[in-house]
């Protein structure tokens, strides 16, 4: 009893554990949600011994004592501030210890252990481990450091009627499934998730490897692109019209309660999710915004490459190089022949580019950067397709300050 990428259970794993295991693990999975008792606890992590499986379960509350510290917010109490990057560091990273681990983390919080004795206890099987480990998961808040998301919002959504609005959702969605499948079909690794905003999604790639966040760039253009097809053939207001942003940074992860369990889909909040709102508020009609970010790529797609620290610049300029993995993606019955894309700017005589940075000031007065991107998709037949805008429009009353970055194709 295997739990996939979502946190569900993988059918075709389930074969490969023992039915005396999978007893267990069913066990132990209704154990969770006794404890868990609707959302008021959380498991901050867990450790095997001989009769079962030790946890550590602590009021839902429990995290909001060191929430200066998980925000990086200076504290005055250097005990609170090291109990809360120990936090943070726990509930980024793997959740079972060992036992001297575990009992050490149980006496540093003051927190009781609940043991679960099971049926047939935890061997050393890694895939039992693992199921466990992706169970303890949907009972817990997570904490991801850094990560790409998107977010796709429907351009006056609130004018239209609630046929129209429930028609453009459900447009936007088969895109989402669309650019998946056929991404799927060119051996291309994504996993996405998505959580509504209401007018819209966030949307991420449940993947951490090193392509994880290139790959989502390229679902996003494969998302507009179907996008921009469907509007050509829309017939009345059931497509929509959106305006795009694509950050990376942290955010928090939890499953929230639906009737008596947790739900099997996760949500997200945190500085990226924040970030990205604040970015495509100002965006205009059609508009694709890049936030102003670091990140790790791989310098090469072989096995021998390693991580290099991008900015969003040198982000896009070799997430570029791998769109070619898409040529031959069919859009309309007609093939990607190539993709382009770039941030704006000015072209120099010697060939470099003079690409703009932008200040945006919300309507709380806070500022952040953020870049304009274009893409030209060219098509084996008939014109291309052109997503973003190359001007700011209705947002350039909110960008401010203009600064310059040099870049040049590598």
């Amino acid at each position: 009893m295997a739990f996939d990428s979502n946190n569900t259970i993988a059918n075709a794993d389930i074969a490969k554990i023992g039915i005396a295991q999978r007893g267990s693990l069913k066990f132990l999975e209704q154990a969770l949600r006794e404890y868990w008792n609707l959302g008021q606890n959380n498991v901050l992590c867990w450790s095997i011994n001989k009769k079962g499986i030790s946890v550590l379960m602590a009021p839902h509350y429990f995290l909001a004592q060191f929430s200066s510290s998980l925000e990086n917010i200076a504290t005055k109490d250097r005990l609170d501030a090291l109990n809360g990057r120990f936090v943070r560091e726990l509930i980024a990273g793997k959740r079972q210890m060992d036992w001297v681990e575990f009992v050490g983390t149980a006496k540093r919080f003051e927190i009781e252990p609940t043991q679960i004795d099971l049926p047939v206890p935890i061997g050393k099987d890694q895939l039992v481990l693992q199921t466990i480990e992706s169970m303890v998961r949907r009972y817990s808040i997570s904490y991801v450091s850094k990560r790409a998301v998107l977010l796709f919002d429907i351009v006056d959504f609130s004018l239209f009627s609630p046929f129209e609005q429930t028609s453009q959702l459900s447009s936007l969605s088969y895109s989402l499934n669309a650019a998946f499948s056929k991404m799927l079909a060119h051996n291309i690794n994504i996993d996405f998730a998505r959580t509504t905003t209401g007018d819209g999604f966030y949307i991420w790639n449940r993947n951490l490897d090193a392509m994880a966040d290139t790959h989502l760039f390229q679902f996003m253009l494969m998302v507009m692109a179907n996008n921009a097809v469907a509007q050509s053939k829309a017939m009345g207001r059931t497509v929509p019209t959106i305006r795009t942003g694509f950050h990376v940074g942290s955010h928090y992860e939890f499953y929230q309660a639906q009737g008596v369990n947790p739900t099997m889909f996760s949500y997200i909040v945190g500085e990226v999710t924040i970030e990205l709102a604040r970015i495509v508020e100002s965006a205009a009609s059609g508009q694709i915004y890049i936030g102003d970010f670091t990140t790790s790529m791989p310098t090469s797609s072989r096995e021998s490459a390693f991580l290099i620290e991008v900015d969003s610049g040198r982000f896009v300029e070799r997430a570029r190089k791998h769109l070619a993995s898409l040529k031959g993606v069919e859009l309309s019955g007609e093939g990607i022949e190539s993709i382009h894309c770039f941030l704006t700017g000015e072209t120099s005589v010697v060939g470099g580019e003079s690409i703009h940075r932008f200040k945006i000031t919300d309507k709380h007065g806070l500022s952040r950067n953020a870049y304009n991107l274009r893409v030209n998709i060219q098509m084996t037949q008939g014109r291309p397709i052109l997503l973003g805008s190359n001007t700011l429009s209705n947002a350039a009353d909110r960008v401010t300050g203009g600064t310059m970055r040099t870049s040049r194709e590598k």
